[in-house]
């Protein structure tokens, strides 16, 4: 008998069988029929799926899962595995589930130009985002991604981002003149300045001014409900009953919705005040084209693409529900992604002589630089900006769930569990498929022995980059904004911002660690991953400014 052909009793002749038998009977009939299925998944999945070799599980119930969560450097351990096993390899993960790890740059080009078709986002990441952002860009899979994004892409098209330029600018500038203000009144000449959190506001008010047309003035102090409400995930590390359910929630998505935890609360308060904020400024929006005292140009504007969208007869319509979530969507990534910003100034107070060289440059040029000019002529502050997009990408790594049988090609061979050889692995529906892309910015067999320095340099010569990194296909050849069709919509956006934004402070201020060059950073989670000196609060990154003179 054909193993996948079994017959598998229709609903309704199931419901005449057990109809007479009681509840003990329907529940007994119907657990048997969800074992029959997932036993019948997992031998269809066992023959389909190329069997590779990968670390032993540490827990019955957790495979590997809870010790990469744990981790202090998750990517180090993805990296270790891939040297002791192959580019491809397997880890046992939550209650039997197998993950298929790819670290081969042939083997990841051929997993992004697939995803949101073939690979997809796992049932969990969609409850997570439909709860917090609502059915947006981020949510958004297949016919209604491409749809929503290419109603969002004139937003962030060079054009647009060109005359955006000065906004990045006068939000460094009031940054500027606030720690000004703060050193001035110091009698030692410098302060120590939480710098995170300076960022946090300069990329919020940017993307009010940018985006919605609306100035938040985080800047300027005003309080802001949607910053503090993104603030509170900083001080509320997840415990690890919390940790333990976000597991368990992989293989049964239902545990997100109905038990209680102060993170989830933590979300739904967020998802409630950025859709508050989101709708008061559509509201504002649309009064002012209907008064018709909106200025020209405007259309391309997020907010006015978005209204425009909303029309009945629009080309690329949007519901009303999908343009609220692209708000909370650019709000959420606008705040959550300043990491980098934060990460660039510990990585110059660690090493001055980089510091210096970047100050020196940017005087050298003079004036601010104009848009074309930070894209193009400033290579020293553009090798600062992608050496610190290489080490501290603000999303590690990503999971996505097969939706079809796949066959992946591999750059170099890997062997099976069986021993033997192979040069492309077979991936049946329902493999979940991962991708580190911490272990891939950072691994020694792509990106050579110094790896894991801050190096800069890397960027200014052609032999600087390796052949093997040249082979990854993402922006500049890192998996930062990942590829293919969910490459980072706002990618030139943050870069230009991150470069604007670093001009300016740069050649202002010097910055040093607060306690000495060698002081501990670790990670921990607002909603993205963050840095933190150890021993503060929250997300504290305090650094000790004075002006350059």
């Amino acid at each position: 008998m054909n193993l996948f052909t079994i017959p598998v009793p229709s609903p309704s002749s199931l419901w005449t069988t057990v109809r007479s038998g009681g509840a003990i009977n329907v529940a007994g009939s119907f657990a048997a029929l969800w074992a029959l299925v997932k036993v019948l998944r997992m031998l269809r999945w066992r023959v389909k799926t190329t069997q590779l070799l990968g670390p032993p599980r540490t827990s019955l119930v957790y495979g590997v899962s809870r010790d990469i969560g744990s981790s202090h450097d998750r990517a180090a351990i993805y990296e270790r595995w891939a040297t002791e096993y192959g580019v491809a390899y397997m880890t046992p993960s939550v209650l039997g589930q197998t993950n298929v790890v790819l670290c081969d740059p042939k083997a990841i080009a051929h997993f992004y130009a697939r995803e949101t078709w073939t690979y997809v986002k796992t049932p969990l990441t969609l409850a997570f985002l439909e709860s917090s952002v609502g059915k947006g860009l981020l949510w958004a899979q297949g016919e209604t991604h491409r749809r929503q994004r290419k109603a969002l892409t004139p937003a962030f098209s060079n054009a647009a981002i060109r005359k955006l330029t000065s906004v990045f600018y006068d939000s460094a500038y009031k940054a500027k003149g606030q720690w000004d203000t703060v050193i001035e009144s110091s009698k030692d000449g410098d302060a120590v300045i939480e710098v995170q959190n300076w960022m946090n506001h300069i990329s919020l008010d940017t993307v009010g001014i940018a985006g919605f047309s609306h100035d938040f003035g985080s800047l300027d102090g005003k309080r802001v409900s949607v910053a503090e409400a993104f603030d509170t995930f900083g001080s509320n590390q997840p415990s690890a009953v919390h940790k333990a359910f976000i597991l368990l929630a992989s293989v049964f998505p239902i545990i997100l919705k109905i038990i209680p935890n102060k993170r989830k609360n933590l979300f739904k308060k967020l998802g409630i005040t950025m859709e508050q904020i989101s709708n008061e400024l559509l509201i504002r929006s649309r009064r002012e084209k209907d008064a018709n005292i909106s200025q020209g140009g405007e259309e391309n504007s997020l907010i006015g693409l978005l209204i425009k969208s909303e029309g009945q007869d629009a080309e690329l319509h949007m519901s009303a529900e999908e343009v609220v979530a692209q708000m909370k969507v650019l709000l959420l990534a606008g705040y959550e992604t300043t990491s980098s910003e934060s990460w660039a100034l510990i990585e110059l107070s660690r090493h001055p002589d980089v510091q210096t060289r970047l100050r020196e440059e940017l005087l050298a040029f003079g004036p601010d630089p104009t848009y074309d000019q930070l894209k193009a002529h400033l290579p020293y502050l553009d090798a600062v900006v992608h050496e610190t997009l290489r080490l501290h990408p603000p999303v590690p790594e990503s999971t996505r769930l097969a939706a079809a049988d796949d066959v992946i090609p591999l750059s170099e061979p890997v062997r099976t569990a069986s021993g033997n050889m192979c040069d492309s692995i077979s991936i049946a529906k329902g493999t979940l498929i991962t991708i580190s892309i911490g272990a891939i910015n950072r691994s020694s067999t792509i990106w050579g022995p110094d790896a894991k320095e801050f190096k800069p340099d890397r960027w200014l010569t052609e032999d600087g980059i390796s052949g093997k990194a040249k082979e990854i296909q993402g922006h500049r050849h890192l998996l930062t904004f990942v590829d293919g069709p969910r490459a980072c919509l706002g990618k030139d956006f943050a870069i230009m911002e991150f470069k604007a934004v670093l001009s300016v402070l740069v050649k202002n201020f010097v910055f040093e660690m607060r306690d000495g060059p060698d002081t501990p950073v670790e990670i921990v989670r607002g909603i993205l991953l963050r840095p933190r000196v150890a021993g503060e609060d929250g997300t504290g990154v305090p650094l000790r400014v004075r002006r350059y003179e």
